[in-house]
């Protein structure tokens, strides 16, 4: 329609209007762009442009125009306005519960979307956003681009802070060092393939797209809120064509996980969910080119919906360099734009910024988000659009105060993982950083700060808060994320003690590094089905499985008999309660099969197995002589195993675990007077272990025949005579100073510590690990767990 045309008739450019000839008969969307006397069809296919023809009759609509046995459905619109009513129901429930095979031939609406939010006419939030424009993206520009905001700023901008730089390409400027490139889609054939797909989506989970909407609000928007319920509410109300083909399906796949929660929906056949993720995916991958809010949302929610999996940090690389294109990074605090979109702009942000931190420490990358280029504030409340009284009273609905609480913790802590991982584990600090006192020092304020934000967690995120009826709770997902934060920690820990290190430091450190481990594993053990049952994020199957990698670690590293029994039955037994509660649970499931994956083809773990066995046939012998032959060539042989396992520290392990023997069997242990936290509380131990001697003190004392002497003389014996004063003073600091895990607290500290958690019944426990006379006891973590 030429611009004369379109002046007479009262029509302005890019608003809509009757279509053209062209595409009346193509029965395709006509859209004039400003200032343009050709749609953009007619200009893409070289053609002229006219509106010669009138529109054809329409049908009038009566009872065969509906489905027989439906009746028309009503969506109600939140600006308050009467509810639109479309015709597009299925048949009742119980004709479509045969088979999926009626889902194509169920009618879907065919309203094409609204082409400027600008127009809508009466109440819409979305009349002045930025980056859900439809059918325009936006990218931002950047200070070091061409387009330099020292000129830039002299242009002349229009009513909505819009200005054209060409034909269909605009710049609207949301703060004086803000703007962003506003460009049209002028795809018409990708646009039309668009409206098909979006199209398939909704037939796979027609009639049942309304219900499982709003199973997902109900669910998973608590604890995760990267969309705006009433935008997207909005936009659904008119039509689903509204929305981005990979974020309608994202939803609808995540809250396919809860089907069974919906009572209308429980009976029927579940809609095909892999047809859902594979359109999810392949349309992400269309519109990853135009910047949308939209984009970012599809894909923090598919990586939600993949459970950590193979694949996801190109994914998730993918989402952050979107993120980085919207400018999500930046301070919206005084952009012109919508309230609501500024607090949906920061908590996407974060959502993206937990998202890399985490799949940068499951899936041991660097993290692509530098802090210094992240400046935007943290979320509040005000944030947050819905509140208690938007909370579905539906059973298994989650607690709307509670998820936002949530998401706001899991931002903090992965703020602590960031810390982690940026100290601990980038390439440079793996290959520098090899030196224990040293890396306990820089894990020393990482491990104060992780107590603090477990000991002010709000009491309703506590594992022992008491539920309500009938509501899930994803604190679980959050706990969780907690102990891989430990549990990454003492890795690092763990890994960096050498035979080398002073024994007082590996005693305290892998005395720790158990409490950690048995803390984790009695919070998996005493999981209740509301926290099951509840949205999980995504790195949680990577999580449940670096505990069982952990007890692994601790297993294959163990010096000490009993310490290598006791780590054992821990890998065995969590093992055991990662199968037994898989079914049902796909995290625990993916956990299991990454555990499993990670330790089947080890050796040391079946060889420990045959030499326990080997161990055991030999006290049952009758003849002494032959028992002490067979001690013998079975402990070489096992001996020998066990060097070969460990690599580097062969010889060193080796005569290691015949000085444990011999320590034993003179039922002596070393007296040891240190006080160290096993878990940052004053928890007080006295710690006897058999003394950690390298090959050449044995040959040493073997020679000279002081291995028949007392234990406390060999040790004073060697240490006098092989360490230098200085050497001597600085072990002895060693057992005093501030480390992670000695203590140096004041003895005034008194009362129980909640700090890390323990299952207890009743009052507080201290937790008193014991080793003496080769024996480990361990009296801790009895009971419900106390946080």
């Amino acid at each position: 329609m030429p611009c004369a045309t379109q002046a007479l008739l009262g029509v302005q450019p890019g608003q809509k209007s009757r279509p053209c000839d062209s595409c009346r008969r193509r029965k395709s969307r006509c859209f004039i762009p400003p200032n343009d006397d050709s749609c953009v069809l007619c200009r893409f296919r070289k053609q002229e442009c006219t509106f010669l023809e009138g529109p054809k009759p329409r049908r009038k609509r009566d009872a065969q125009s509906t489905v027989e046995g439906a009746s028309p459905a009503k969506v109600t619109k939140v600006d308050g306005s009467p509810p639109a009513t479309f015709t597009n129901m299925s048949p009742p429930a119980s004709s479509v519960a045969s088979g999926s095979s009626l889902h194509s031939q169920v009618p879907i609406r065919e309203t094409l979307p609204i082409e400027d939010y600008s127009t809508i006419r009466g109440h819409s939030l979305l009349k002045k956003t930025l980056g859900l424009q439809n059918p325009r993206w936006s990218t931002y520009v950047g200070s070091s681009s061409t387009l330099d905001y020292g000129f830039l700023g002299l242009i002349p901008f229009d009513r909505r802070d819009e200005a054209e730089l060409a034909n269909g390409v605009s710049l609207r400027k949301v703060a004086p060092d803000a703007m962003f490139i506003m460009e049209y889609d002028r795809s018409i054939d990708g646009y039309e393939e668009m409206l098909k797909t979006v199209d398939d989506i909704e037939r796979i989970v027609a009639p049942h797209g309304q219900a499982l909407i709003d199973l997902y609000f109900r669910i998973v928007h608590p604890s995760f809120p990267v969309l705006h319920k009433e935008v997207f509410l909005e936009k659904y109300s008119r039509t689903h064509r509204e929305f981005a083909p990979p974020l309608l399906a994202a939803v609808y796949s995540l809250a396919l996980n809860w089907w069974s929660y919906d009572p209308e929906l429980a009976p029927l056949q579940k809609p095909d969910v892999e047809k859902l993720d594979k359109l999810a995916h392949k349309t992400l991958a269309d519109v990853i080119m135009r910047p949308k809010l939209s984009t970012v949302q599809a894909g923090l929610l598919l990586l939600q919906r993949r459970h950590d999996s193979a694949g996801d940090w190109p994914l998730c690389s993918h989402v952050v360099a979107l993120a980085e294109e919207l400018g999500l990074g930046l301070d919206c605090e005084k952009w012109r734009i919508p309230k609501w979109e500024r607090g949906l702009r920061r908590r996407l942000a974060w959502a993206v910024w937990l998202q890399d931190k985490w799949h940068a420490l499951t899936q041991s990358r660097p993290s692509h988000i530098d802090k210094r280029n992240w400046l935007v504030k943290y979320v509040t409340s005000d944030d947050f659009p819905e509140t208690a009284a938007d909370e579905s009273n539906e059973d298994g609905s989650a607690e709307v105060e509670n998820g936002r609480r949530l998401f706001q913790e899991m931002i903090s802590l992965s703020e602590i993982v960031h810390e982690v991982l940026s100290t601990l584990f980038t390439v440079a600090a793996e290959r520098e950083l090899r030196d224990i006192e040293e890396i306990l020092e820089k894990a020393k304020p990482i491990q104060i700060k992780l107590k603090d934000w477990y000991q002010g967690l709000p009491e309703s995120l506590r594992m022992n808060t008491q539920l309500k009826t009938r509501k899930l709770s994803s604190n679980g997902s959050l706990h969780l994320a907690y102990f891989a934060t430990e549990i990454t920690l003492h890795r690092r820990i763990i890994h960096a003690l050498t035979p080398s290190t002073p024994k007082e430091i590996v005693q305290v450190c892998r005395s720790a590094a158990r409490v950690r481990l048995l803390a984790a594993m009695d919070f998996v053990k005493n999981l209740k089905p509301e926290h099951i049952q509840a949205f999980w994020y995504s790195a949680s199957a990577t999580n449940f499985a670096l505990v069982g990698a952990f007890a692994a670690l601790l297993f294959a590293t163990a010096t000490e008999n009993e310490e290598r029994k006791l780590f054992k039955t821990c890998l065995d037994e969590y093992r055991w309660s990662l199968r037994v509660s898989s079914r049902g649970f796909e995290q625990m499931s993916q956990a299991l099969r990454k555990l499993d994956l990670a330790i089947s083809r080890i050796p040391i773990f079946e060889i420990e197995k045959r030499a326990t066995k080997a161990r055991d046939d030999e006290e049952e012998e009758d003849d002494e002589n032959d028992d002490e032959e067979e001690d013998e060539s079975g402990q070489q042989a096992q001996d020998n195993r066990f060097s070969e396992a460990h690599g580097p520290y062969e010889e060193d392990e080796l005569y290691n675990l015949n000085a444990m023997r011999y320590w034993n069997e003179t039922g002596m242990g070393m007296a040891n007077d240190m006080v160290f936290l096993m878990g940052q509380g004053d928890i007080h131990g006295n710690v006897k272990y058999p003394p950690h001697m390298s090959s050449g003190e044995l040959r040493a004392l073997s020679a000279s025949g002081s291995a028949h002497s007392s234990p406390e003389q060999q040790i004073h014996h060697q240490t006098d005579r092989q360490l230098p004063d200085s050497q001597l003073q600085r072990q002895q600091q060693q057992s005093q100073q501030g480390w992670m895990y000695l203590s140096s607290y004041n003895a005034s500290v008194q009362g129980p510590q909640d700090w890390p958690p323990r299952w207890q019944d009743g009052d507080h426990k201290t937790t008193t690990a014991t080793v003496a006379d080769g024996t480990i006891r361990d009296d801790s973590y009895q009971g419900d767990m106390h946080m």
